[in-house]
């Protein structure tokens, strides 16, 4: 008898060690192996600024920029609460206006020929720039003025405001750059070829005041900055400094720009920084997006890719000469590829933008999205729409929820896994909302966004013509 209990013992010792290595724990791996098990409460912003979990690094080769979210509680723009962040709606509405201006722009690539920036055609003007997100501080001028400024993949130009705004300046946290103040600036004359440039950088035909070359930049959301085009020492990092970089010195500006100086632009035209620093970086940058806005990023010029690292070419199919092209071929949700026809987003073309905030598809890839996400999210009750995220759930009764997996699949044939942080966008515990929108034209660009960059190091190499990817490149 104690030999046939010993026996059974030994039986149910094995089978509870078979079924620990691959019953019941192998079936949970196996369901959250295409899922993100999430806590709603870490949905919740947070007031507090969180340490980075990694320490910026510069070398010969490289420099780098802490990015903040401009709303955050990182970014020094929002310290004193003087200016006010969008509302959700707002965000989306000007994510809209920015995709609508770019696919306007692509699709009418005519420039202007009047010299005055007040009237211009809305087939013309570049994207809205109120979506903007992230923010990074460099100095400008000798001495040097610390400017925090928005970075922006899908534009060009380079501007800042300047004293003595001879007709208007919006509230901005930092103080006005003075250029009278600096000995290391100077005017572009109207005659030299620096200033022909600008219509290709800005849409504009450049004007001319007193022999010195005027720019002008307008927005789909009205903002605008025009002013004197100059040349002015540009700071990255306390060992990478910048003689003669082209700039916007704006005596005219408007818009909302959350109390930023201006912007940054890491466009592919020759007037942008990536060009104007590529004696030294190759054309070479990449950046990762924080998971939150209480989290911070980089922003680094030049350097090498992590070993991780996963690239696909630059596409140039219909997507201009300033924004990044990339060639999707396919999407997968919970693990599994959508039905859609890669003739989808071949007839499409998509970019990379990281001054949209959502990831705009075509309307047929969105709808594949959308039918494969609520059927695997039936479980939890939907709820009504927050402006144009038409799938919103209420997960007010949830402490934790399982999200599918969303992954993205390029021409090169890697998959680039969306991070649980740019799947859900969170309005209020009661409606967070699947962050994708559809366009309204099967001929719309594909617009990858901001949100769904989280986390990821994006490598740029404009010499080489690729993009990387590497997951876990901040927190």
């Amino acid at each position: 008898m104690k030999c046939f209990l010993y026996a059974h013992f030994l039986c149910l010792c094995l089978l509870f060690s078979l079924e620990k290595s691959y019953g019941f724990e192998g079936r949970k791996i196996a369901e959250n192996h295409h899922s993100h098990t999430i806590e709603v409460s870490s949905l919740l912003p947070s007031t507090a600024c969180k340490s980075p979990n990694k320490v910026l690094s510069n070398n010969d080769t490289k420099a780098s920029l802490k990015v903040v979210h401009k709303h955050g509680p990182c970014s020094t723009l929002n310290q004193d609460k003087t200016i006010a962040a969008p509302t959700d709606t707002e965000i989306l509405l000007q994510d809209q206006s920015r995709v609508k201006s770019i696919h306007s722009r692509l699709s009418n690539p005519k420039t202007l020929g009047a010299n005055e920036v007040k009237v211009i055609d809305a087939t013309t003007i570049p994207a809205s720039i109120g979506s903007g997100s992230y923010i990074v501080t460099v100095g400008l001028g000798t001495p040097q003025k610390q400017l925090s400024l928005i970075f922006d993949t899908g534009s060009d130009i380079t501007w800042t405001q300047c004293q003595p705004c001879a007709r208007s300046c919006y509230k901005q946290k930092e103080q006005i750059f003075d250029p009278s103040q600096s000995t290391s600036y100077t005017n572009i004359s109207c005659s030299s070829p620096v200033c022909s440039s600008l219509t290709s950088a800005t849409g504009n035909t450049p004007g001319c005041a007193s022999s010195t070359c005027v720019y002008g930049i307008k927005y789909v959301d009205s903002s605008f900055s025009k002013g004197f085009f100059g040349a002015e020492k540009l700071t990255l990092t306390p060992t990478d400094a910048f003689s003669n970089i082209y700039f916007g010195c704006g005596q005219d500006n408007q818009g909302d720009f959350g109390g930023s100086a201006g912007l940054l632009g890491l466009g592919r035209d020759k007037l942008s920084v990536v060009s104007q620093t590529a004696q030294k970086y190759n054309k070479i940058f990449s950046y990762c997006l924080p998971s939150s806005s209480s989290s911070t990023g980089f922003l680094t010029f030049g350097g090498s890719a992590s070993k991780n690292a996963k690239f696909t070419p630059l596409s140039t199919i219909s997507t201009g000469p300033s924004f990044y092209g990339l060639d999707f071929t396919a999407i997968s949700v919970g693990g599994t590829k959508l039905a859609i026809s890669a003739s989808v987003f071949s007839t499409a073309g998509a970019i990379i933008d990281s001054g949209t905030t959502i990831t705009w598809l075509p309307p047929a890839a969105y709808s594949a999205l959308r039918a494969s996400f609520r059927k695997l999210m039936s479980n939890y009750p939907l709820t009504s729409a927050v402006s144009i995220l038409d799938t919103c759930y209420d997960f007010s009764s949830y402490s934790t929820i399982s999200v599918p997996k969303i992954g993205f699949f390029f021409s090169s044939g890697i998959e680039v896994d969306i991070d649980a942080t740019g799947i859900l966008y969170w309005s209020s515990k009661s409606q967070v909302c699947l962050a994708f929108a559809g366009n309204s034209n099967a001929t719309d660009l594909l617009v990858f966004g901001n949100f769904q960059q989280k986390t990821l190091e994006v490598f740029y190499d404009g010499s080489a013509g690729k993009v990387g990817f590497a997951p876990g490149g901040c927190s």
